[in-house]
């Protein structure tokens, strides 16, 4: 497999798994949640990734998030699981129950908390690749996992089995950009193609799409994608430069946190904010319940006009 056996593109909410008030896995918000980004136009989502705090989850919860996402997507959109386990053979498992269930494809991270070397890697991924029959996405979320993928061994695991993308979420953008120049040709790439800076490297080289943290914008992100697709640039060039004022406003650098919480506290807070069905997170991870905290939230999505002031002062 490569980059010509798949057709993924375009901007992909990593989609948060909402918990009820009781800590169970609420399924119907996940399914409204589906539903309210097919209504959005998005490309695809991938679920049980770092916003789906996989890791608060039993494997059985996670089989659950991703038969009732999969199940509701029906296929109107293209869907990644998340399947980041510690060894190969345990995404593997998680893996295969995805494909059975429609995935298309598997999103996984090097394994957590070992640090592994680059040979370590690239056998991690070769030892998946033998387990599954199915598309495999190499994610790089360094601030999971304590390594970063440089491009070098990006560079490597594109020539892996079943490999066929990467989502690359390291906080170095120059790496990123550098990483793009040498895979693109190979293998998919997701990453922050939607900032000024990124937008001008999407254009030079080429580029698939974004996964990020759900979608605040709505409507506006896939579009970004759609624009550039017709050859358009002021249209993306302006909602990259609206991306570059929002994001520093709500998130430490880097993407790994908010200013007011974890990452998965504040998008759910956000996202329940913009009316978009959200839920409670779970521990390790605490709500963001200080008032002025909350304030500060309403603030910038009135600044930025994804919120009326009235709805912000409900």
């Amino acid at each position: 497999m490569d980059r010509d056996s798949v057709d993924f593109q375009g901007y992909f909410p990593a989609f948060i798994t909402p918990f009820a008030a009781d800590g169970s896995v609420d399924t119907q918000a996940i399914r409204d949640l589906v539903d309210h980004y097919v209504d959005q136009g998005m490309h695809g989502i991938m679920v049980n990734g770092t916003c789906g705090e996989w890791f608060a989850q039993t494997d059985d919860e996670r089989r659950l998030v991703a038969e009732t996402a999969l199940s509701q997507a029906a296929g109107r959109l293209t869907v990644f699981v998340g399947c980041t386990a510690y060894t190969a053979v345990a995404a593997a498992e998680l893996a295969n129950h995805a494909f059975g269930h429609g995935a298309s494809a598997v999103a996984v991270t090097p394994p957590p908390y070992a640090k592994p070397f680059p040979d370590e890697i690239v056998q991690f991924y070769e030892d998946l690749s033998a387990l599954v029959d199915g598309p495999i996405v190499v994610y790089n979320w360094p601030h999971g996992t304590s390594v970063d993928i440089g491009t070098e061994l990006a560079s490597r695991l594109a020539d892996v089995e079943n490999v066929v993308a990467l989502k690359d979420s390291t906080p170095d953008a120059e790496q990123f950009y550098a990483t793009v120049r040498a895979v693109i040709g190979r293998i998919r790439v997701f990453g922050p193609f939607m900032t000024e800076r990124g937008f001008d490297v999407l254009r030079e080289t080429g580029g698939d799409g974004t996964i990020g943290g759900g979608s605040l914008f709505g409507r506006p992100d896939p579009e970004f994608w759609e624009a550039h697709w017709r050859g358009e640039t002021e249209g993306p060039l302006e909602h990259a430069r609206r991306s570059d004022r929002l994001f520093p406003k709500l998130w430490l650098p880097g993407g790994w946190a908010g200013h007011w919480g974890a990452y998965q506290s504040q998008l759910k807070v956000l996202m329940g904010m913009l009316g978009q069905p959200t839920g409670e997170v779970r521990r390790p991870r605490l709500p963001v319940t200080d008032p002025e905290a909350l304030d500060a939230m309403r603030a910038v999505l009135v600044d930025e006009g994804l919120l009326q002031t009235a709805d912000a002062a409900a």
